[in-house]
């Protein structure tokens, strides 16, 4: 007897992007996020049992005060000694950037190449990209921080792409580190790293950690008018 594996479950789970129309417009969603912090969220999303949802700790801004939420961009590559092709696949992924995208880049751990640079950042904010996150590297960090670009990067390097890198993809599903992304997913990211928020789940989400802000406001007043730890307890409160 013969047994064929089933997978088309598994195929509609990770390749199926749906198209979800949310019930807030996006850019109000993306600016309520980012009046919040990347912590109370990913609370949110352990109650909901989804603990992969942040990036690689090692994925960090490039100033400390960076905040920004956005519309998933998805862009991966590999490493590739070859050029053929490389240019002309990089300007259609950039004419498909739009208003309110933060590109996500997936480098599938290559460690010498940088993968975006001071003219990506130019091309990305005319289209109007908020920010990337970069799980590779970057260059020309002068020049993207005088266009006050939010952007998260894994490492810096002189090193071009051209001969080093070459993309493999846009605007599918990608995974960095345990977080899987979908082009239309929410990316928030602020000092403490980025993570990824189910388009499906995003208002609610929001709308949850929105209520613990609030909550931990409550709190912060009880420690202030010297409430004991037993009390701020009693009355619901964590530390």
């Amino acid at each position: 007897m013969s047994y064929k594996m089933e997978t088309d479950k598994l195929r509609q789970v990770r390749d199926t992007v749906e198209q979800i129309e949310l019930s807030i417009p996006e850019a109000e969603l993306c600016e309520r996020y980012e009046k919040l912090y990347t912590g109370a969220v990913n609370d949110v999303m352990r109650e909901m049992c989804l603990v992969n949802c942040a990036l690689p700790p090692e994925i960090k801004p490039l100033e400390k005060d960076m905040v920004c939420c956005g519309i998933a961009f998805t862009i991966r590559s590999c490493k590739d000694p070859t050029l053929t092709g490389e240019l002309e696949h990089r300007v259609k992924m950039l004419e498909e950037i739009k208003p309110l995208n933060i590109c996500i880049w997936n480098a599938n751990g290559d460690d010498e190449a940088s993968h975006w640079g001071e003219v990506m950042t130019q091309a990305s904010i005319a289209r109007g990209c908020k920010g990337a996150i970069v799980d590779g590297g970057i260059r020309d960090t002068k020049g993207i921080l005088k266009q006050d670009f939010p952007i998260w990067y894994r490492y810096r390097t002189s090193n071009g792409a051209l001969s080093r890198t070459k993309m493999t993809g846009y605007q599918v599903p990608i995974q960095v580190g345990n977080a899987i992304i979908k082009p239309g997913d929410i990316i928030f990211a602020d000092i403490d790293g980025a993570l990824v928020i189910p388009r499906k789940i995003a208002v609610e989400v929001l709308e949850r950690a929105e209520a613990i802000e609030k909550n931990e406001g409550e709190i912060k007043e009880w420690v202030a008018a010297g409430l004991s730890a037993e009390e701020i307890h009693a009355r619901g409160g964590y530390f």
